[in-house]
């Protein structure tokens, strides 16, 4: 009996829970640029892909620069600390508040369409807007992508963060549901045992 629960939980815990959006964050800075740079500028980023919409909605907060914003996008795909190509529209997003210091950014992008990315970017994945989705995608999941704004005075970056997935709230319930179960038959077979 006691195998047959422990397989229960077992086989709860390794279902993956696919929700239709996967939300990825970073903090953006100076010192997180590559070369790294002591501009005062900080940011925070929220990047939504949701795979049944085809979407990919970006927010940004930034405030300190140093200088005014020329352009924002996202890079993929590298592993951090490294730079890379812009995989994202050039040449910023649509939208992005330039010549500011300070700002925040909230635009939905339909990652169905070619003009949603860099054109050298689609041409590297298979020349379609499919395959561009799929490698960011591939690249978001990875920790392979980073948000990037850049500035006069710092034109290949004054502040930048590695996007990292966050994890889904029900997967953490699925955990402590599994964990919860495990505990309370490990309880049961030791009071079989002692008795």
């Amino acid at each position: 009996m006691r195998i047959l629960a422990a397989l229960a939980v077992a086989s709860i815990a390794v279902v993956p829970l696919h929700a239709a959006a996967q939300v990825y964050t970073t903090t953006l800075s100076g010192p997180g640029e590559g070369p790294p740079n002591a501009s005062p500028g900080i940011g925070v980023a929220t990047v939504i892909f949701d795979a049944t919409a085809h979407t990919l909605e970006v927010q940004e907060t930034f405030s300190g620069l140093l200088s005014p914003t020329t352009a924002s996008h996202i890079h993929c795909c590298v592993a951090p600390p490294a730079t890379t190509g812009v995989a994202t529209m050039l040449p910023t997003f649509s939208l992005f508040p330039l010549g500011v210091m300070s700002g925040t950014f909230d635009q939905t992008f339909d990652t169905l369409l070619a003009s949603t990315y860099n054109p050298a970017f689609v041409t590297a994945h298979g020349g379609t807007a499919a395959g561009a989705e799929a490698a960011l995608v591939a690249g978001l999941d990875a920790g392979q992508s980073y948000l990037n704004i850049h500035t006069s005075a710092f034109p290949s970056g004054e502040i930048r963060g590695f996007l990292t997935a966050v994890p889904e709230p029900e997967s953490y319930a699925l955990l402590l549901a599994g964990l919860s179960l495990l505990a309370v038959t490990a309880r049961r077979g030791r009071r079989r045992a002692g008795a």
